[in-house]
């Protein structure tokens, strides 16, 4: 598959930069959090709620009894539970998949203004999720227990915030604890990323080619990238589903890792369960990801006004 050329009008695309991408990544990441944790807390409950017992109701039957079980029990403040981790995570977990992805462009790159073939493009946005999944899988880990303590009658609420939490791990299993889920992490991380980016750039690349000016605009930055964060996670998502059973599950409850997750989800719940949570990841993967790029861009903009050279 080739890219799409540039206009006539259109500027020289500059080599990649992965130290200025780290820094704008860390910004669209803390605007993807900010419009999109609640929908997140929603996702995460819905794939790691217990098994109902025989005749019994699930504790939750779908997005809107989970958002309004959750508000009626811990108030609003409970969707928001776990932010603190990707709120602190989320900057250099961003400026790490983006800086990864300029990185793997870079490498690709033959001189100053090569222009990358989308599979070229797919092999730098999976090299992103190489990156960022040394910061992403404790800070989800972190995440993930966050959001699901204190679930269900007697539920037990063991760890007071994000900080408390990371030391508990440590205390009881170790780095191997903190980081438990890195590979399930890594699973969803470099195909979905590759695609992510992938969609992205096709969608600047086709609004370039019809522009005038060569150039994309603010319409089109927030369309692609909430495209791009669909693309993910229709791709991520079973991946993303194993991710988070494993790394909420007691110690020892899945011997053989991801692995023991997906059989045991699969003979007990069927294929489908793959897809658990879908419905407000699906809600949040828009808004929240046009945010991120939209971010990106104005930082790319203000750099752009006070370090034109940079």
């Amino acid at each position: 598959m080739a890219s799409a050329q540039k206009t006539d009008n259109a500027p020289a695309e500059r080599k990649a930069n992965p130290f200025k991408s780290f820094i704008t990544g860390g910004f669209g990441g803390i605007c993807n959090v900010l419009s999109g944790h609640p929908l997140d807390t929603i996702k995460v409950r819905l794939q790691t709620m217990p098994r109902p017992a025989p005749g019994e109701k699930p504790l939750y039957s779908g997005t809107l009894d989970c958002a309004t079980k959750t508000i009626r029990n811990e108030g609003v403040r409970g969707l928001y539970k776990g932010m603190s981790a990707p709120l602190t995570g989320v900057a250099p977990i961003f400026a790490m998949c983006f800086a990864g992805y300029a990185l793997g462009k870079r490498l690709q790159q033959r001189g100053e203004d090569s222009k990358l073939t989308y599979p070229q493009i797919f092999v730098a946005g999976s090299f992103s999720g190489l990156f960022s999944t040394f910061i992403m899988a404790p800070g989800e880990r972190i995440k993930v227990l966050l959001q699901t303590q204190g679930i269900g009658p007697g539920g037990e609420k063991k760890y007071t915030g994000m900080i408390d939490c990371a030391g508990k791990l440590y205390k009881e299993g170790g780095l191997r604890s903190v980081f438990k889920g890195s590979c399930a992490t890594m699973l969803r991380d470099l195909p979905a990323n590759g695609l992510y980016f992938l969609v992205y750039e096709y969608i600047q690349d086709v609004t370039k080619a019809h522009s005038k000016t060569g150039e994309i605009n603010t319409a089109s930055t927030i369309f692609a990238g909430g495209a791009a964060g669909i693309a993910y996670w229709i791709l991520g998502m079973p991946a993303d589903v194993l991710k988070s059973r494993l790394q909420s599950a007691p110690e020892g409850t899945y011997k053989h890792g991801v692995r023991s997750v997906f059989k045991d989800l699969i003979v007990k719940d069927g294929p489908l369960a793959l897809y658990r949570g879908v419905t407000p990841i699906m809600i949040r993967a828009f808004p929240a990801n046009a945010a991120c790029f939209f971010g990106i861009e104005l930082a790319n903009n203000f750099f752009n006004l006070v370090a034109p050279n940079f």
